[in-house]
């Protein structure tokens, strides 16, 4: 998923939502940082990460590495 860094209003789903109902939305909040919500509950709780540590967690989904047993990509 490429995020622009830099602050904005925008929350974007991210390209990983199946469409069933778990969904992910993340919003670059600065050059460094990027929140992530539920789109199921976007008052709800926002959590924040640096660019480097969801651009890691990103490559690992991508390569298999948090798949549960039996539901690899």
């Amino acid at each position: 998923m490429a995020i622009v860094r830099g602050e904005t209003a925008a929350w974007v789903k991210s390209s990983y939502s199946a469409g069933q109902g778990a969904c992910l939305e993340v919003r670059p909040r600065s050059r460094d940082l990027l929140a992530v919500r539920d789109s199921k509950s976007p008052a709800g709780p926002r959590l924040g990460f640096p660019y480097a540590a969801w651009s890691a967690f990103i490559g690992a989904v991508d390569g298999g590495a948090l798949a549960r047993a039996g539901h690899r990509r």
